[in-house]
Parts: structure tokens; C-alpha cells; sequence
């Protein structure tokens, strides 16, 4: 009998759910979560020689994007402007035949902790709060890294960021420790991929329990409340 796919464990993040989440992992490297393992896994010999390398390739389950029924060959990329149609295989959209995501994180920490086991701190991390984790496994610089690689439109569109303006009063809401994570995001655009232009539009995500409001104009987002 063949073994089927398990979880080995869950993310532990700031995102409840899925707006706000960096489309990417890497993008806002001081954003910190947890890969917290399922009881079965909390075998401290499972990561013996994990501390020797200072990233991760993460494996886990789109599992709020799962669709029934027929799957579509093709995919709008919401860099191409929602538009243009691409090969679902030539994309990293999370509507797939298998709703695998792969995340390149960095290793913060990893500790031993008495109700949970040993927890692996990572930053850099694109997963809401609760994703599945299917398996981890070292990052390997001289094989991985391939520093004459191509990356079409995804490449090209890489380094956008968005000007954000926010008040201390507002940033003085949000925990001292997960402040630059927040204006990171923040700086990548957290609307829609078709959004529309609208400074009359307020728009809203939760992060690190807190609701965060804002509204872009002129290429400009601004913070208008921290709730």
C-alpha cells in the first residue's frame, strides 16, 4: 500500500487569513512565524544537524484554495494585470491539480518548548495562520542557488514597491517586535492583484490580532487606522 502524503505540521503566523500575505516568500524577511509539528513529529532526533544551515525549503498545502471539479491549464497572474493568460505550470498561482506551495524561509530559532516540542522559528515565511506543512528540508546553497536563472515576468516585476505612510500613534498599536515585518507588507501592496484605483476605498487586513486599515492614492498607501 502506497503511504499517502502527511502533515507534518502547521504554521504558526500573523495572518488569520489570506489578504495581506506576501505573494512571495522572502519579500518581507523580518516577518517571523513558526513551524510548530504535529505530536507525532516532535522528535527531537528528526532535526539533529538542522542548525548547521540557515534555510529552508518549506512544502505545504494551498489548503484555502483547494477547488473541486476540472482544473484549468491556464492562469491570470495578477502581475500580468489579470489580462493575460499564462501556463498554470509556467506560474506559482495556488490554483493547481495539487495545491503544493514551496517556500524558501530563513531559520531564526529553533527551541524546545514544553507544551509543543521542539518549534522552528523562520522569517521570511508566505503562509497564513494554520497551513498544513507536508515537509521541510535544508536549503542547499551550491546546488539551489542558481544565480544565472531566469524568471520572466515574475523577475521582471520583482522589485515594485509601494510608498507607506503611517503614523507613530497608529505603528505604537502593533507590538514593538513585528513593526518592521508590518511596513514591509505593507510596502508590497496588500490590495488585490485587480484592484482598481480608487483613494475613496478603504481597504482592510488582520495582523498579529489587530485590523489594519489603509488607503492608497497616487502611488502613495497611507495607514488610517490600527484597530
Amino acid at each position: 500500500m502506497k503511504k499517502q502524503i502527511e502533515v507534518i505540521a502547521k504554521i504558526k503566523s500573523d495572518f488569520p487569513t489570506k489578504f495581506g500575505i506576501p505573494r512571495q516568500s522572502g519579500l518581507a524577511p523580518t516577518l517571523i512565524s513558526y513551524i510548530v509539528f504535529e505530536p507525532k513529529y516532535r522528535n527531537k532526533d528528526a532535526l539533529r544537524g538542522l542548525d548547521e544551515y540557515s534555510h529552508l525549503w518549506v512544502l505545504w498545502n494551498f489548503s484555502e484554495n483547494e477547488r473541486e471539479g476540472e482544473w484549468s491549464p491556464t492562469v491570470r497572474p495578477p502581475k500580468l494585470g489579470g489580462n493575460e493568460r499564462v501556463g498554470v505550470f509556467a506560474t506559482r498561482s495556488p490554483f493547481r491539480p495539487s495545491p503544493i506551495g514551496l517556500s524558501c524561509v530563513k531559520i531564526e530559532s529553533i527551541e524546545f518548548t514544553e507544551n509543543l516540542g521542539y518549534v522552528i522559528g523562520i522569517s521570511g515565511a508566505d503562509m497564513m495562520d494554520g497551513t498544513p506543512v507536508f515537509d521541510i528540508k535544508p536549503y542547499v546553497p551550491y546546488t539551489d542557488c542558481k544565480t544565472d536563472a531566469k524568471g520572466s515576468f515574475a523577475q521582471e516585476k520583482s522589485g515594485v514597491r509601494i510608498k507607506v505612510c503611517i503614523s507613530d500613534e497608529h505603528l505604537q498599536k502593533v507590538e514593538k517586535v513585528k513593526r518592521n515585518g508590518l511596513l514591509e507588507v505593507l510596502s508590497l501592496d496588500p490590495r488585490p492583484g485587480y484592484k482598481q484605483d480608487d483613494p475613496n476605498k478603504i481597504y482592510g487586513f488582520e495582523f498579529a490580532d489587530k485590523e489594519v486599515k489603509f488607503v492608497v492614492n497616487n502611488g502613495e498607501l497611507t495607514v488610517v487606522d490600527i484597530i
